[in-house]
């Protein structure tokens, strides 16, 4: 706490001058060099370094850069520390969920004992920001951790999370952290764009910085050991963590543990009479009959999850005695089975084959349609039997709608299943849980139309209830509280040689990962299913699954292998004259072709296009169509052919569709608003601010980005200099949050010429040369000529020599382009 003071009481400009001169360190630079590279001048560098002078924040961001670190934990020290602290950033209010996100399980209105377990829990967040609650299974430690996160939930108000890692989940492997740490950050609402897409370590480092400048409580449940849960800590700022294992982590040296034991007989008694409905009276029956009451307490082994359990069927039978329940009781083998067993004896014949079904599911959460799919009863019926095992204890209701097991429950479950019910019943219910997530995916596929259309779905059958999804957010945030849940059902699919499944369910997660995972999952989830789609042997499946693995490897940055896979994929696809996979592959062959560079001569990339458009219109896909249509348009405005162009994009424009952010749209209004700049400009105003008005309204910063890029190109053609300059830094601005170099190597251009017209040379060189930097490693050939070119012409007057350097560099790409085209 006195350092905490002492921080607080520091300088913050002298504090930022500190961490300035820290990444000087990291860069291996001196002054001159690193000013250079960072596009400062020197002098500018030194004050900032010394603590005279706070630097504009696109300077801290350009050193942190070249230091290799993230520049948002600097941030709220920036803004201290500057007399004129620019707004917040845009993301503030546009990511943030509209309201802090609270996904903590319910904290049970029978809480009782633990005092001093509390207290010494929050004792330990509040002196180390966190702990770790150890205990054999059963003893309560979810039940205190969570109860002990809704006691902090005032203090911490910007998020209350919760992610179970299923360390001892029976039928599953642990949870790893790359996933737990995706699912942690789409809980903040942090979209897909700012998440790294490789590496453990800088995933935790954004979760860090995701959490330095926010109070929030985050409850890690079920953890294995120290290494599985180490990635998930806190860094700087005030945001807590609670931990909950069977196993004393011993490697986290930083956390202080909290043992739990079982209840005391004192405890224990008062919490069976809380839990089975009786006011502690001298009539009631644990009063009337205390030896068997003290009985109870032995057999269910003064553990909490035993007691409740047993409570349960004090509660439901108003006609027993306690010594019927000790009775009941006695007959099982442990104080856990002792438990099941006799809850389970009471419940009817259905309800007890949902439970036994229930074993079965790979663990996490679950709703209603995923249960009535696995035990193939209606959904109402579903709703119901779940409601009589929440009140039994054995199902919990972590959330309104959402149902889950204990682990002991769940193991119990799946015992009893491979006991009671034949191996070929289990394998239809598992067919038909997976079924219904594949079914479901592509419902939820449809409401969220990102990507051209996809096929439905033949893998199994459609169950008889499917989820309803109103619009696109409703369909991502199913998708968001089953992210989980559907990874574990690939795994299963996998696992239990499901390939038809295996095959399809990534097809239907494209959209969500370009929404809000990213893409290295999705390339790992592709490589499985083409690996599945060459053990069926089916040509249509090999296609699809080659073509789908290349769109991730492009997605990815991966171009060449982006090539290679389109490739296997065109083989396949003429196999079977099948008119959607054409029309998809060629399409994206378009895209990676055009990125890549191969843009003259023949215009490969823009006849790709038109056949793509063709394709789609004889398939009687208009929704295709249009994705071509307005990628043709794109491309033309790049080839110069804006007349065309614009007529194109007016056309898609023409097209109805629920969504006016839908992609075909939104690439058609920023194209005709490019288009008729200089002849229309109020016009194109309008169009551009619109589209970038539909990106904000999205949550999608890539192409807000791409927006504020494309306004700053129009602006620049209107001979609006400053306004042009304005949109552009917006735009990197956003890019420099996202690390997203594929990106902004797109753009680099384009700011380098409006620099260069605004009279601002250096400016335009230097990011002419961040091109240079950038384009060779990505792929970019076309980028690369452009900028040799760009620099040829700013050297002209003041170095022919190094001019003709570059210009003799982009003509050498150029040749190769056109070879390659050719």
């Amino acid at each position: 706490m006195d350092t905490e003071r002492r921080t607080a009481k520091a300088d913050p400009q002298d504090e930022l001058a500190a961490r300035l001169r820290l990444l000087q360190e990291l860069s291996g630079l001196g002054v001159r060099a690193l000013a250079r590279d960072a596009g400062l001048s020197s002098s500018s560098l030194s004050r900032y370094l010394s603590g005279q002078t706070v630097p504009p924040w696109t300077a801290v961001v350009a050193l942190c850069r070249l230091a290799k670190r993230d520049p948002r934990p600097l941030r709220p020290l920036w803004e201290l520390g500057s007399a004129n602290p620019l707004p917040a950033p845009p993301k503030a209010g546009r990511q943030v969920q509209p309201k802090p996100r609270n996904d903590l399980p319910r904290d049970v209105p029978d809480f009782t004992g633990r005092e001093d377990e509390l207290a010494s829990v929050l004792a330990a967040v509040d002196s180390h920001r966190g702990v770790a609650v150890d205990g054999m299974a059963g003893v309560g430690k979810t039940c205190l951790a969570v109860h002990a996160a809704h006691r902090l939930a005032a203090d911490y108000p910007d998020a209350q999370l919760y992610v179970d890692l299923h360390g001892f989940t029976e039928g599953r492997d642990p949870l790893d952290p790359d996933s737990a740490l995706r699912m942690l950050l789409g809980a903040l609402g942090v979209p897909s764009e700012r998440v790294p897409q490789e590496g453990l370590e800088q995933l935790a480092a954004c979760w860090r910085a995701e959490l330095a400048d926010r109070r929030a409580v985050v409850v890690v449940d079920n953890a294995a050991d120290a290494d599985q849960v180490r990635p998930l800590l806190p860094g700087a700022g005030d945001s807590v963590v609670l931990i909950t294992s069977r196993n004393r982590l011993l490697g986290l040296d930083e956390v202080p543990p909290v043992s739990l034991d079982v209840l005391s007989p004192r405890e224990s008694a008062e919490l069976l009479t809380r839990a089975s409905g009786d006011s502690g009276g001298p009539e009631d029956r644990l009063a009337r009959e205390p030896d068997a009451a003290a009985e109870v307490l032995r057999l269910c082994g003064h553990l909490p999850l035993a007691l409740r359990l047993a409570a349960a069927r004090l509660r439901h039978r108003p006609g027993w005695t306690v010594g019927i329940l000790v009775e009941r009781l006695a007959e099982g083998a442990s104080e856990f089975d002792t438990a099941f067993a006799m809850s389970v004896r009471q419940l009817d014949r259905a309800q007890a084959r949902l439970f036994r079904m229930l074993g079965l599911l790979p663990g996490g959460s679950f709703d209603a349609y995923a249960a009535a799919a696995l035990a193939d009863v209606p959904l109402h019926g579903a709703r119901e039997m779940l409601e009589d095992l929440v009140d039994a204890h054995l199902v919990q209701q972590p959330t309104a709608g959402r149902y889950r097991l204990h682990d002991l429950v769940h193991q119990h479950a799946r015992g009893a299943c491979a006991q009671q019910d034949s191996q070929a019943d289990r394998e239809r219910a598992m067919g038909r849980f997976l079924d219904y997530f594949v079914h479901a995916a592509a419902a939820a596929d449809a409401a969220m139309p990102v990507l051209s259309p996809g096929r439905p779905p033949t893998a199994g059958r459609p169950p008889a209830a499917l989820p309803r999804f109103a619009d696109k957010n409703a369909a991502c945030s199913w998708l968001v509280s089953e992210y989980e849940t559907m990874i574990a059902v690939f795994e299963t699919a996998v696992a239990v040689g499901a390939d038809a499944h295996v095959c399809e369910l990534p097809r239907f997660l494209r959209a969500y990962f370009a929404r809000r995972c990213g893409t290295t999952h999705l390339n790992h989830l592709f490589e499985r299913s083409l690996a599945a789609a060459e053990r069926l042997g089916d040509p249509l499946r090999l296609a699809e699954a080659y073509s789908d693995l290349g769109f991730a490897r492009y997605n990815a940055g991966r171009m060449a292998e982006a090539a290679a896979a389109y490739e296997e994929a065109g083989l396949r696809v003429a196999q079977t004259g099948d008119a959607r996979s054409e029309a998809e592959l060629t399409l994206r062959r378009g895209y990676l072709i055009w990125d890549r560079g191969d843009r003259d001569g023949a215009g490969e990339p823009l006849e790709l296009f038109r056949l793509a458009g063709k394709l789609y219109g004889e398939a009687g896909l208009p929704a295709g169509a249009a994705h071509a249509a307005a990628s043709e348009a794109w491309a033309l405005l790049q080839l110069g052919e804006r007349e065309e162009a614009a007529r194109r994009a007016r056309e898609v424009l023409d097209l109805s569709h629920p969504d006016p952010a839908w992609p075909p749209t939104l690439t058609a209004r920023i194209t005709l608003g490019v288009a008729i700049a200089e002849e229309s400009p109020e016009e194109a105003s309008e169009h551009l601010h619109r589209a970038l008005a539909l990106a904000r309204e999205d949550g999608h910063v890539n192409n807000e980005a791409w927006s504020l890029n494309c306004l700053g190109v129009a602006l620049r053609r209107m001979g609006r200099y400053e306004e042009a300059l304005a949109s552009h830094r917006e735009a990197f601005a956003l890019l420099d949050e996202l690390f997203e170099e594929h990106w902004k190597v797109r753009f680099l251009g384009g700011y380098a010429e409006t620099c260069r017209l605004a009279g601002l040379p250096e400016e335009a060189l230097r990011l002419h040369r961040q091109t240079l930097e950038l384009a060779p490693g990505l792929g970019y050939r076309h980028e690369e000529a452009l900028a040799h070119e760009g620099i040829a012409a700013l050297l002209d007057d003041t170095d022919p020599a190094a001019a003709g350097g570059h210009r003799a560099a982009g003509r050498s790409l150029r040749e190769e382009l056109s070879a390659g085209a050719g």
